[in-house]
């Protein structure tokens, strides 16, 4: 086992659901083994800064439902130099920290890797970010929570649909990636959805709608932000010369997708991965990124975590395609 006295861990990139379950685990286990922990506010700004502080059992003890981040994040320009991260590695020296625990996503990896580069600090990195987009694991923290506040909305919005006849055009996060758009149409029960990972037709989309709309009171669209013909509202104004006589209306879903309390899965996922990092750390090891393949924990490289955009499962178009034929 390792000698290490000392570890921090920060939360950096987009917030998500889950964070400070994954926090909690890090202090608790790292107390377990005799560890100390120390908490970095906001990022790379914070470890420049200097904010950073030992985190007791205490500070943890009740944070597990809650959904954000206790330890706040932020970007950091003056860490993507060299003076930069130099400042925060003095820092780290300062509190005699000898490992890290990086909870985000791929923006999080690159600068943990730096850290490990031209410094040797070992740094072991959790995926935590609602797109589901890290390479290496089949869910990321905070996905399966924003996935069901998705859920939650259009269910919501499909009661108004239906009432007023209406086509709906709700648009969801996901600038490069297409999975919160494509789950949750098909947990909704979505007409159709646009994502970046396929192309869009307009002229062929309104005639979906037209299809959809036979013998039905509403049809609801799920649009990916990333979308190459635009978000929700653009969208609709696109469409609308072809569906004159229709009442169009859209949603953009915005930030509440980040918001709420983690759900059961989110808080069991971030606790099995903030225990593992730390047995990493104390093991000797650096630069991994753990996620969890099936059932299991699973350990790579954490630049292969950085690298590329990880495409949508096809089954699940192909899945809701085959739901829309109508007779």
């Amino acid at each position: 086992m390792s000698k290490l006295k000392r570890i921090g861990v920060l939360t950096s990139g987009g917030d998500s659901p889950g964070m400070n379950a994954c926090i909690r685990a890090v202090v608790k286990a790292g107390i377990g083994k005799g560890v100390q922990v120390f908490g970095i506010e906001d990022g790379y700004k914070g470890m420049i800064e200097d904010r950073i502080r030992k985190l007791t059992y205490t500070d943890v003890n009740n944070i597990i439902h809650l959904g954000g981040t206790i330890l706040g994040t932020a970007r950091s320009e003056a860490f993507k130099t060299t003076a930069g991260r130099s400042e925060a590695v003095s820092n780290l020296k300062k509190h005699q920290i000898e490992g890290l625990i990086l909870i985000g996503g791929d923006g999080t990896y690159a600068g943990g890797m730096a850290l490990t580069k031209e410094f040797d600090i070992p740094v072991i990195g959790l995926p935590g970010t609602i797109d589901n987009d890290i390479h290496g694991t089949d869910f990321t923290i905070g996905y399966d929570t924003c996935l069901n506040t998705v859920v939650e909305a259009v269910d919501k919005i499909r009661d108004t649909a239906s009432s007023h006849h209406r086509v709906f055009f709700v648009e969801v996060m996901g600038r490069a990636s297409g999975y919160i758009a494509l789950n949750s149409a098909i947990a909704s029960g979505a007409e159709s959805v646009l994502i970046p990972e396929t192309l869009t037709e307009i002229d062929l989309l309104a005639k979906e709608i037209k299809n959809q709309n036979k013998g039905i009171r509403s049809s609801i669209i799920i649009v990916a932000e990333g979308d190459e013909e635009g978000g929700a509202k653009e969208i609709m104004e696109k469409v609308k010369p072809y569906l004159e006589g229709y009442d169009l209306r859209y949603s953009v879903l915005g930030h509440i997708q980040r918001g709420g309390s983690p759900s059961a899965f989110d808080r069991i996922l971030a606790t099995r991965m903030g225990v593992k990092a730390v047995d990493l750390l104390m093991e000797g090891k650096k630069s991994l990124m753990i996620g969890q393949i099936g059932k299991d924990l699973v350990f790579q490289n954490i630049l292969e975590g950085t690298t590329g955009t990880v495409p949508t499962d096809d089954s699940g178009i192909e899945l809701l395609k085959s739901l829309l034929t109508r007779g």
